[in-house]
């Protein structure tokens, strides 16, 4: 994980997902879904208010293909970049 979010700017984002105010597990399904429409190498931007998204976003790219570039809390929101693997 090397780039802040703040440092990205919004072009280079595919994709972006606004899934604040849902709760577990949805937050981690509805970026599931949107990850098996982009082609790899394609980057979504998610951010989420569900403090279980920190743990399930880590843990997801960890056993998947996908790359997690950047992960942050800001205030009471979590932002996640995540690149499609192939």
């Amino acid at each position: 994980m090397g780039a802040n979010v703040s440092d990205l700017t919004r072009q280079e984002f595919t994709l972006q997902l606004d899934l604040k105010g849902l709760s577990c597990p949805l937050p981690l399904l509805k970026m599931k879904l949107a990850l098996k429409k982009l082609e790899p190498g394609q980057i979504i931007y998610v951010e989420t208010s569900d403090s279980g998204s920190w743990q399930d976003f880590h843990k997801f790219t960890t056993i998947t293909d996908n790359e997690l570039i950047s992960a942050q809390e800001c205030d009471s929101s979590y932002q996640f970049v995540i690149k499609k693997g192939s």
